[in-house]
């Protein structure tokens, strides 16, 4: 059994809370979450990749464990993720490493990846849009949101925010239910209960519209650098279609899509198949890895 290891590190004005496992002289791969969760999403993948890799996830400033400066002191973008968690590879000494996307970790990821190209030895995406062919017909809220940002848009973003949409919506949609435990979205709503984090959610939610504004740099890169790309996607996902999954190819023919009979948090119940899938893919990237 791997041994995970729960370590701190300061960037600049926040400390970034990470999840490490694996030998320290093996290839990185690096974790990036979603919403609404942090790196407890991973609890069950990590155990199954530590063997062969050094196997690293952050929690995102606003998330998890992560202790980040308050509203107004912080600008809580994804410019701003991206910033930290860019610093948090450099920290660490992190030269070349595979990304898994999820969700937020997406537009953050791949901030890096434009970054740093060299840096990026291979992509899994895991629901990880970077398409307008992706969404759902389920945000029509946040595009609200996005055009008039007042004050009314705002609080109807909040809905998304509630224990019952994250039990019920993100978590429960198109998930076995007899499979799926509670510890992650109790966890998730726990941290949404606390102070300000709904307040630093509907502002990152506002600045979401940067991501889809970036979707077209996004595509350039992968059209450029050509990274190895394997998407494990929950097609049940409610917010993201698998037709996200499949407009990788438009830009990376060789992408291997994996549609799986899961939801949004296709870990929670499909952890041993996206391992394997990851185990079998990264495999064949030694060369470059």
């Amino acid at each position: 059994m791997a041994t995970i290891h729960y370590r701190r590190q300061q960037v600049s004005d926040v400390e970034v809370f990470y999840r490490e496992a694996g030998p320290a002289d093996a290839p990185v791969l690096l974790l990036l979450h979603g919403f609404p969760t942090a790196s407890h999403m991973f609890r069950d993948l990590i155990p199954l990749l530590a063997d062969r890799y050094r196997v690293i996830a952050p929690d995102l400033p606003g998330f998890g464990q992560t202790k980040a400066p308050k509203r107004g002191h912080f600008n809580y973008s994804f410019d701003a993720l991206a910033e930290v968690i860019g610093g948090f590879v450099d920290a660490i000494g992190l030269e070349r490493y595979a990304l898994y996307i999820f969700d937020y970790g997406a537009p953050t990821g791949l901030r890096l990846a434009m970054q740093h190209p060299e840096r990026v030895t291979a992509i899994i995406s895991q629901n990880g849009n970077a398409y307008v062919e992706g969404f759902s017909d389920q945000w029509g809220a946040w595009k609200a949101y996005w055009h008039v940002p007042n004050e009314a848009n705002r609080e109807a973003c909040r809905a998304s925010l509630s224990p019952e949409t994250i039990r019920n919506w993100q978590y429960g949609t198109g998930s076995d239910l007899t499979l799926l435990s509670p510890d992650g979205y109790e966890l998730d709503i726990a941290y949404m209960a606390r102070p300000e984090a709904e307040e630093i959610q509907l502002d990152l939610i506002l600045d979401y519209r940067s991501n889809v504004a970036l979707y077209p740099a996004f595509q350039a890169y992968f059209r450029e650098h050509q990274p190895p790309l394997l998407a494990a996607w929950g097609c049940h996902d409610p917010a993201f279609v698998p037709a996200g999954a499949n407009a990788y190819k438009q830009d990376l023919p060789d992408a291997e899509i994996h549609l799986l009979d899961a939801g949004h948090f296709a870990l929670e119940t499909h952890h041993q198949e996206i391992a394997a899938l990851v185990r079998d893919f990264l495999g064949r990237q030694s060369a470059t890895f």
